[in-house]
This record gives structure tokens, C-alpha cells and sequence, in this order.
């Protein structure tokens, strides 16, 4: 904290620009943390959030139904494969993964197998930072190290990419499944652990061996959702739908429950989703007290964010995201293969509107982060990555100024200009 630069003074943001107080303007290269798909300051949710005001803000979904959250989960339900139609809403992505966690133990309690109250996830995987999730992420990444002992013990094991890897983790099962209630996984592109990727195959494979030894499999689609990896999954001869918004559909491959946050309400204000199958949502129907649901969030379904949330869809039905982001992966493919012979340069990748490119060591973070500052563009690298992840309605101009100034400054990076 003391080292870190001081905040940019933020007045304004338009489109994919942000206007600073003493008038420079910024192009966003990282959607707010993956959050703006459709830019700043979008007309048709700000009046969808206007026009809900005009009812009501906030009531308590504690024995009240709200329009808007019932629109919304109807609507997400009919947008998901198979029988994820069962919606739990929160206010932020790390808590729609707690309560996924919550969903996938309570389950096997309310059956009688306690025992199976233990979660798999993978090396390099990030799910939040309250405590829950931080228990199921990699443990080498950033804080979560610092809480050792502190948080719950689960089982964090390499993704099975290979055939080396996929028979050590049967192998595990074997072991251990009969104390695990879930496989954890960000579908296709693990996001803030550094954007390592893995193919559909082992999304499949997951999906196998949870189904061989009763394991629920949840998707964390909180980075991946809503179209930001374009047509990057499609794999038609497996089910799969070219035009779902999310990896599950794209893939074919359906999880037992699905956590959505970020572009929900196309970046405007906080709201998560929790979705399960039928069968789980069956599993917490009961005579006897203390099967429901253990959780409640004060502003769970929030009125103005479910407003926000069904004017973002209508925006992702009308207009031609996953066009626009496959648009977007063309010019990253084009401008960021140049970068892939450069000192310095571990690997460069593109997944739809990602453009990642990763480096053996970061050196001189704040200043790079200046540089890219001084040339008008937000761009926020971490960890041993530097990335762009721009809102889906960039426009050409923008796009390509955006990433002139990214080659061009990671270029002087690597040759030790910064």
C-alpha cells in the first residue's frame, strides 16, 4: 500500500473512455475489472435503473417477490443448458461462490452424507477473497498464503490437462472422493490466477468423473460469462450452441451449479447469481427445519441491479456482442503476434476479447503502468501478466490506438526502456 501509486481522479466515462478531472481522457483497456461489457453510461440501462427508481430501489426478498429479480432468473434460467433454473441471487462474486459452496455440502448433509463436505479446485484457479473462497484458490497466489491455518482445508490440485495429470487425479478420486462434495473450475480460462487456459476436453473429463463418484461440478463463469470469450469454446459435435453467452453452452459441457457476477449488469452495479440444477434445488425441500438454505444477504435481489442486469441482456439480445468480440479477437491476434519473439516474453495468448501476454518476471509495475497512463489508455498488469480485456463496444479507432500503445509499450518494456 505504500508503494502503490495514488488513484487517478475519475470525473466521468462514456463508451470505452473515462474522463479525468483535470480533462485527460483514458481508453479502458480492462472493462473495470471485466465488468463493462457494453462501455460506460449506457442509455438503456441507465433508464431501466431510472424507471425502478420510480417504483421502488430495494425490498427485502424475505417474503416479498420483486418483479425484477423474478424477470432476471427467469431469463438467465432460459439461457443456461440443461436444468440450471434455479437462481440464488447475491450482491458480489465472491459470495455467489460461497453460497455454491454452501449449496454443494448442505446437499449431501440434507442426505445424510455429511462426510462429503470437502471441495476440489485447481492450481492457479482464483474464486474470491472472503475466507470460503480464498480456501479454494491457488495457494500460492497473492494473500491467501498469509492465512494459513486460518482458512478451511480443501483439496487444491493441478488441472488435469494432460493424460499424465487426468490419471492422477482419478487416481485421487479413488482416494478421496468419498469426503468431497464438489470439483470447482473457471471454465476454459482461469481469470485472476493469471488467464491460464485448458480446452473443453477437460471440462468434459471433470464432468465425467463427478458424475462417476456423485461430486456436484460448479462453474465459476464470473470472468468467462456473458459472452467475453466470443466463439472461443464452440464445439458443436458436443452439444454445444455458438450463440450461448457463456462456456457451459458453448461446450455442451453442463455444471451441477453456475456462479455469475462482473458483466451481469453490464458493469454498473454490484449484483451475483448462484444456479443450480433441479435436482440440488430438490435436495433442500423439506418438512424438517434446518434443510433450507442456510444463507440470506440483506440485499439479495437487489430491485435496481435486477433492472440493471435484464436491461444488459436485452442489450446482449439485441446487439451483436459475440460479434463484436470476435471482432476484437482479430485485431488482438493481428497486433500481439509481434510480441511473441521479444525478450522476456513467456507466452502470448488471445480468448476472445483477452489478449494476455506473459512474462518470465514483472519488473518496474508502477512505471509501466504510468507509461500506459501517459499515453491515454488503463491498462492494470499483475502478477506476471499484462493484459487487455477491452468493453465489448470499442470502437476501431479506439481498439487500435489501444493496442498500438500496448505493443508499443511492452515492446520498450522488454528491451528496458521502462
Amino acid at each position: 500500500m505504500q508503494n502503490t501509486s495514488p488513484p487517478l481522479a475519475a470525473q466521468s466515462a462514456v463508451g470505452a473512455r473515462i474522463k479525468l478531472h483535470n480533462g485527460e481522457e483514458l481508453i479502458d483497456g480492462v472493462s473495470s475489472w471485466w465488468t463493462a461489457a457494453h462501455g460506460y453510461n449506457h442509455p438503456h440501462i441507465n433508464q431501466a435503473i431510472t424507471d425502478q427508481m420510480a417504483d421502488f430501489s430495494h425490498l427485502m426478498l424475505g417474503g416479498f417477490a420483486s418483479e425484477p429479480a423474478y424477470r432476471l432468473a427467469t431469463r438467465l434460467s432460459e439461457k443456461l443448458p440443461g436444468d440450471l433454473n434455479h437462481v440464488f441471487f447475491t450482491e458480489s462474486g465472491s459470495v455467489s461462490v460461497e453460497v455454491a459452496l454452501k449449496m454443494a455440502i448442505q446437499f449431501f448433509q440434507n442426505q445424510g452424507q455429511g462426510q462429503k463436505n470437502k471441495i476440489i479446485s485447481f492450481m492457479g484457479g482464483y474464486h474470491g477473497d472472503t475466507l470460503g473462497t480464498m480456501a479454494i484458490c491457488d495457494p500460492e497466489e497473492g494473500m491467501h498464503s498469509m492465512f494459513d491455518g486460518v482458512l478451511p482445508e480443501q483439496f487444491v490440485l493441478p488441472v488435469p490437462t494432460d493424460e499424465e495429470h487426468q490419471a492422477a487425479f482419478k487416481t485421487f478420486l479413488n482416494d478421496h472422493a468419498d469426503s468431497c462434495a464438489a470439483i470447482v473450475i473457471e471454465p476454459l480460462v482461469q481469470g485472476a490466477g493469471g488467464f491460464k487456459a485448458h480446452s473443453p476436453a477437460v471440462l468434459q473429463f471433470l464432468r465425467d468423473c463427478a458424475d462417476e463418484h456423485d461430486l456436484m461440478l460448479i462453474f465459476d463463469e464470473i470472468m468467462t460469462g456473458f459472452g467475453r470469450l466470443g466463439r472461443y469454446a464452440n464445439n458443436e459435435d458436443n452439444g454445444g450452441d455458438t450463440d450461448s453467452l457463456f462456456v457451459c453452452g458453448q461446450t455442451g459441457v453442463v455444471p451441477d451449479i453456475i456462479t455469475l457476477s462482473k458483466a451481469l449488469t453490464g458493469g454498473t452495479l454490484p449484483l451475483a447469481a448462484t444456479i443450480a440444477t433441479g435436482r440440488i434445488f430438490e435436495g433442500f425441500m423439506s418438512e424438517e427445519p434446518g434443510k433450507e438454505l442456510m444463507h440470506g444477504p440483506t440485499f439479495m435481489g437487489n430491485a435496481l441491479s435486477c433492472a440493471a442486469a435484464n436491461a444488459s441482456l436485452d442489450l446482449f439480445e439485441q446487439e451483436d456482442r459475440l460479434g463484436q468480440v470476435d471482432h476484437i479477437a482479430a485485431q488482438l491476434d493481428t497486433h500481439l503476434s509481434a510480441l511473441s519473439d521479444l525478450p522476456h516474453i513467456a507466452d502470448v495468448r488471445v480468448m476472445g476479447a483477452l489478449g494476455v501476454i506473459e512474462v518470465d518476471e514483472m519488473r518496474a509495475l508502477n512505471d509501466l503502468k504510468a507509461r500506459f497512463v501517459e499515453q491515454g489508455v488503463w491498462i492494470r498488469p499483475f502478477g506476471n501478466v499484462i493484459y487487455v480485456m477491452p468493453p465489448m463496444i470499442i470502437s476501431d479507432d479506439d481498439l487500435g490506438y489501444l493496442l498500438d500503445v500496448f505493443v508499443r509499450t511492452v515492446t520498450d518494456w522488454t528491451a528496458g526502456k521502462i
